[in-house]
């Protein structure tokens, strides 16, 4: 009996094809990049994999620093982050790369307050001051202002972030960098930055247990990580006014309101940061895939990886809701597909939909 093993490789580009049974050669595909996805990335491709056996995909959630550097290193087919490249970056690979959007999320407040258990509110000030530092108490007057009726406790501020590089810090940063002039003054947006205060954790692992361990600690994860992890989290108020407690319906709606600024011939490097809507999640973002416009001579790896894309942009969605992400509009799947189409690799496109309809 032949059995097939997947085959996991994140610093080396493996051959085009392994002989798989029967003869038949098994094309492997490699990514690394953002652990804000990583949940459902490692979903689609169980279940493609399974189906798809001249296809074996891996996925390295190691953070979207790391999956940038990678691809932009070619040392993977695709990267993947939450936070876009640079204009810098994109000319140091010389513009030869797509950010493919795949699905929406949110990025969420948590915090370890026992016997808190009306989800506590947070202002746009309120939190961007707890990470400045200015706000270093639970019953600071402003928080308890915004929180009536919950009561906060005279306990210490322990601000939890990221120490890598990650997308869900630049989702953060962004936010902040947005609501409040002092943080972008002072530390700005980044998949890394200088934080003023707190203590760091690596991935949403690293934050989540140092967050759980350390009563009066505040730190952010990724919503879909939240929920699988019952972990509790905060409503934030939106432009509205509105204290929006962030689940799958507010980060949908974060996404009704951003595809006003976006149209066919956009990049989709687009900020959802406090999109407009009455019950949009400020912290809410797109994530990407990065992928290459030309693979050069690896038509049959660029015509696999394209399919995986198409498949998950379509079949796959059906399984976000559940991880705690929002799957795409559906406006935005014809403009994805002129994207896709248009990879090429040996001078020719390696891909077209009507292949898998």
């Amino acid at each position: 009996m032949c059995t097939r093993h997947a085959v996991r490789v994140l610093l080396v580009t493996v051959p085009v094809g392994l002989a798989a049974c029967g003869g038949q050669e098994t094309v492997l595909l490699n990514g690394a990049g953002a652990t804000f996805p990583n949940i459902i990335y490692q979903k689609w491709i169980t279940d493609y994999n399974s189906t798809n056996p001249g296809v074996q995909l891996n996925y390295q959630s190691i953070g979207s620093g790391g999956g940038v550097q990678q691809f932009m290193d070619n040392t993977v087919d695709f990267g993947a982050s939450d936070g876009p490249m640079s204009d810098e970056e994109v000319a140091a690979v010389g513009g030869n790369v797509l950010h493919i959007p795949t699905v929406l999320g949110g990025v969420v407040p948590t915090y370890n307050l026992p016997g808190i258990t009306t989800p506590v509110r947070f202002s746009q000030d309120v939190i961007a001051d707890i990470y400045l530092g200015t706000i270093t108490r639970w019953n600071d007057v402003r928080l308890r202002a915004i929180n009536p009726g919950n009561a906060l406790p005279d306990q210490p501020i322990v601000v939890v972030h990221r120490s890598d590089g990650s997308g869900t810090t630049y989702i953060w940063s962004e936010y902040l960098t947005t609501v409040s002039p002092e943080w972008a003054s002072r530390v700005g947006r980044g998949r890394a930055v200088n934080w003023p205060v707190g203590i760091g954790g690596r991935g949403n692992e690293g934050v989540a247990a140092t967050v759980t361990q350390t009563p009066g600690a505040i730190g952010y994860v990724e919503l879909g990580y939240a929920m699988i992890n019952k972990m509790p989290v905060g409503a934030v108020r939106n432009r509205f006014g509105n204290f929006v407690t962030p689940d799958v319906t507010t980060v949908a709606a974060a996404a009704a309101g951003g595809m006003e600024i976006m149209g066919p011939d956009t990049d989709f490097r687009v900020s959802l940061i406090d999109a407009p809507g009455e019950r949009s999640y400020p912290v809410s973002s797109m994530t990407w895939l990065l992928v290459k416009k030309d693979y050069g001579d690896q038509a049959a790896r660029a015509r696999e990886l394209v399919t995986f894309i198409w498949w998950a942009l379509n079949d796959g969605q059906a399984a976000a809701p559940d991880l705690g992400y929002a799957p795409l509009p559906d406006e935005l799947k014809p403009w994805i597909r002129a994207r896709l189409e248009a990879i090429t690799a040996d001078g020719r496109p390696v891909w077209s939909p009507t292949e898998h309809m």
